[in-house]
């Protein structure tokens, strides 16, 4: 792969080179600067927008995770995209569907050469160290799903020295694409993978429900039997993850008493 496709900017054009003739990825938007490509598709989302509309950026700045937290998103080296849904849902149904993000980025991921895992919710990792992260954000109306947002940024050709000066002793738990391959990759080749990607996960959730996409979260789940603790608004305990269950949260074993239901805790891994 040539320096020059490496470093090129995201373009439209590029992505749709590689896209597959039949996408439902029909209206793509590209931005040189938005403060978070969810917030500026939930903007086009709440003004009608269609799905199947994608919003992509070079950069953000106030790009985030869950929790609030920010993901360092400097320009023109990642990719940070979101995709719009309008899914006849229910809320209680929505979790499962967001985990296609985290296998559409893993696929993207794994089509390079890779073998990357997934940390629940949905942090992608090679090895032990995060490559990218998904939020989904739902809007909703009475009992229904108005929309969904699948967002993702993936660290592709950030330099580690730049991780390192913005994050600090917590960059270390994260990595590259191309620090993991030892060379740069074209962007726009990668967003229209992690997009067909997206495309055929969305096509399987439609046809055949949430068993195939829950089936393929297990799969690449690096959690299951290991001990951790998950903390959140009314406090923390540790357990053994036991895996996902059918409506999309952690079961953890706590020392005493039954399994308990993760939700909306954060995770993290204590062996």
């Amino acid at each position: 792969m040539s320096g020059i496709a490496a470093t090129a900017k995201i373009s439209i054009d590029a992505i749709r080179r590689h896209l597959v003739a039949t996408t439902m990825w029909q209206h793509l938007h590209v931005f040189d600067q938005v403060s978070s490509t969810n917030t500026r598709l939930d903007q086009l989302a709440r003004a009608g927008a269609p799905g199947g509309t994608v919003v992509l950026a070079e950069a953000q700045t106030e790009g985030r995770m869950r929790f609030g937290r920010e993901w360092y998103s400097p320009g023109g080296v990642n990719l940070y995209v979101s995709a719009l849904l309008r899914e006849p849902l229910t809320p209680s149904q929505a979790p499962v569907l967001s985990f296609i993000a985290s296998l559409a980025v893993s696929d993207a991921i794994k089509a390079l050469g890779l073998s990357p895992s997934i940390k629940w919710p949905n942090d992608v990792l090679i090895g032990r160290q995060k490559v990218a992260g998904a939020l989904m954000e739902c809007a909703t109306v009475g009992q229904a799903v108005d929309f969904l947002i699948l967002g993702v940024g993936v660290n592709v050709n950030v330099e580690l020295r730049d991780l390192r000066a913005a994050l600090g002793p917590s960059s270390f738990a994260a990595t590259s694409l191309a620090a993991a391959l030892g060379h740069p990759i074209d962007r726009n080749e990668f967003a229209a993978s992690y997009l067909n990607h997206l495309d055929a996960w969305t096509r399987r959730f439609r046809a055949e429900g949430p068993g195939p996409v829950l089936g393929g979260w297990r799969d690449r789940d690096i959690l299951t039997g290991r001990r951790v603790e998950a903390r959140g608004r009314h406090g923390s305990f540790d357990g053994r993850a036991l895996g996902l269950n059918d409506k999309g949260q952690l079961l953890v074993q706590p020392l005493i008493g039954a399994p308990r239901a993760v939700v909306d805790e954060e995770v993290r891994v204590l062996d």
